[in-house]
């Protein structure tokens, strides 16, 4: 495994490996890799000869008021964590190289997409991750780049960026992965307390509540979403969102459909951590 930390190394190095005939994986990450994040390398070994991923914390995705300088970051851990998974290359860029030092004359702008979910909460965030993707796809041009599903949002965001801007790359989602209790894993999750982690699974188990009665049936689920949020503020949690929001939009649906998909997804603050989870419902 090597790591290299410019454009062109990076460059040179993927060159090296397409001229041999093999094709590339990319697994772009924020580092504090969990074993969600091995999941998606697992995935990304099985869609291509060889793995890429990408270690940098992306100040452009972090709002005045979020966590940019308390993020976890633990780059030795995530080397070997890398080379355990036989990655071939790890890209680890610092801001200048990402974003240079002169002024800016250029910026993405997303319509309508990221108007509800965590675009309705975080402004500015999917702009920040389309600008740092955009960067990147065109830095490694992979032949497979794999996201997770727990961001299913951005997931949705980046598959409209690559039809649009012509990327020849195909995106895959890896599930969710989960602890034992069903906690969606997160870097996050290591700023929750030893108490408030015994609650944590309560949102998948709201989402998971929700589902059944949907696939039992209800189509107007409206209240059911609402009790469900009551139920999790009354365990301490402050609720973002809870709602089923259309698979193709990303905007919110009152009134479901046989024969589409959906995203059933919340977010919530469990103290200073923002929980998300999402599970996918094609009725």
């Amino acid at each position: 495994m090597k790591q290299v930390a410019t454009i062109d190394e990076i460059r040179n190095e993927i060159t090296e490996l397409k001229a041999q005939g093999k094709t590339v994986a990319f697994v772009p990450t924020m580092g504090a890799l969990h074993k969600g994040h091995l999941s998606l390398i697992r995935l990304a070994r099985e869609k291509a000869d060889e793995v890429v991923v990408s270690i940098y914390v992306n100040p452009e995705q972090f709002g005045p008021n979020e966590d940019f300088d308390e993020y976890p970051r633990q780059m030795e851990d995530d080397l070997k964590a890398c080379e355990n998974e036989g990655v071939a290359l790890v890209f680890t860029p610092n801001n200048e190289i990402i974003y240079g030092s002169g002024e800016k004359y250029f910026s993405i702008q997303i319509d309508h997409l990221n108007e509800y979910m965590d675009g309705g909460s975080r402004t500015g965030f999917f702009e920040g991750i389309v600008l740092v993707v955009n960067k990147l796809f065109n830095i490694i041009k992979p032949d497979v780049a794999i996201f997770g599903q727990k961001d299913i949002q951005q997931f949705q965001i980046l598959s409209t960026m690559v039809e649009e801007f012509n990327h020849d790359i195909e995106l895959v989602a890896g599930p969710i992965a989960r602890a034992n209790d069903g906690l969606a894993l997160s870097s996050r999750n290591a700023y929750i307390s030893e108490q408030d982690r015994k609650i944590a699974p309560s949102l998948f188990r709201a989402l998971q509540y929700v589902e059944k009665q949907i696939r039992d049936g209800v189509m107007e689920p409206k209240l059911l979403l609402q009790h469900q949020q009551d139920e999790l503020e009354a365990k301490g949690f402050k609720n973002d969102y809870l709602n089923v929001f259309s698979m193709k939009t990303m905007e919110p649906v009152d009134k479901l459909e046989s024969g589409k998909s959906y995203i059933l997804a919340g977010a919530v603050y469990l103290g200073k951590t923002r929980l998300i989870d999402n599970i996918i419902l094609d009725l």
